[in-house]
């Protein structure tokens, strides 16, 4: 039946838009990141230079997150 391959459609569109929140998350994520390095930088600015490794690592991580959101996204829409 058509109606039954649509309603399936459907939902992977819905889970596909829910997905993609993930994308907006990493987005914030990333902000607070950099936010709290900047306000740590200018607390100490001494131990700023040591620490812009670790906030480097922490948007790589925040970033892969919003990635892997934006691949299920993906695998969503056209796995189907």
């Amino acid at each position: 039946m058509a109606i039954e391959g649509d309603l399936a459609q459907m939902g992977a569109f819905l889970g596909a838009g829910l997905a993609s929140v993930g994308m907006g998350g990493a987005a914030i994520g990333v902000g607070n990141v950099v936010g709290n390095y900047l306000s740590g930088a200018l607390r100490n600015p001494a131990a700023a230079a040591g620490q812009t490794a670790t906030m480097f690592i922490g948007i790589a991580f925040a970033e892969a997150l919003g990635i892997f959101s934006f691949l299920v996204a993906l695998l969503l829409m056209f796995a189907v």
